[in-house]
C-alpha cells in the first residue's frame, strides 16, 4: 500500500461528503446502480476521492452487472489492496483502497487531449 494519510476524524469529515465519508471511512457502500460511474464510458483515470491517489484507467473499465464500477486491473498495485472475497455464492477478487470502491470512493480524472 501506498503512503499512510494521518488525518484526524474531523479532517475527513469537514474534506468528504457525507456519503463519501461513509464508504471511504465506516466500510459503507452505495447501492447498487445508484453510482454515477456505473455506466461512465469517459476517458481518463479513476483516484481515490480522498487522498487523490490513482486506482484505474478507463480503458480497464468493464460492465460487471454488479452495479459498481468494475476494473480489471488497477493503475497502481501499490495503491490498492487485492482481497479474494468468496461471499454471496460466488468468486472475485474485492479491490480497496481503504475500504469499498464504488462511484462515491471514485473521481474520474478526464484525459487531456495531446496536441
Amino acid at each position: 500500500m501506498s503512503t499512510k494519510i494521518s488525518k484526524t476524524d474531523a479532517e475527513w469529515r469537514a474534506e468528504l461528503t457525507p456519503e463519501q465519508y461513509d464508504i471511504l471511512r465506516a466500510k459503507g457502500t452505495e447501492r447498487p446502480f445508484s453510482g454515477k460511474y456505473v455506466h461512465t464510458k469517459a476517458d481518463g483515470t479513476y483516484c481515490c476521492a480522498a487522498c487523490g491517489a490513482q486506482l484505474f484507467r478507463s480503458k480497464t473499465k468493464f460492465e460487471s452487472g454488479t452495479g459498481w464500477p468494475s476494473f480489471y486491473e488497477p493503475a497502481n498495485l501499490e495503491a490498492v489492496e487485492l482481497r479474494s472475497d468468496n461471499s454471496l455464492f460466488m468468486r472475485r477478487t474485492e479491490v480497496l483502497c481503504r475500504y469499498c470502491i464504488n462511484s462515491a470512493a471514485l473521481e474520474l480524472k478526464p484525459e487531456t487531449p495531446t496536441s
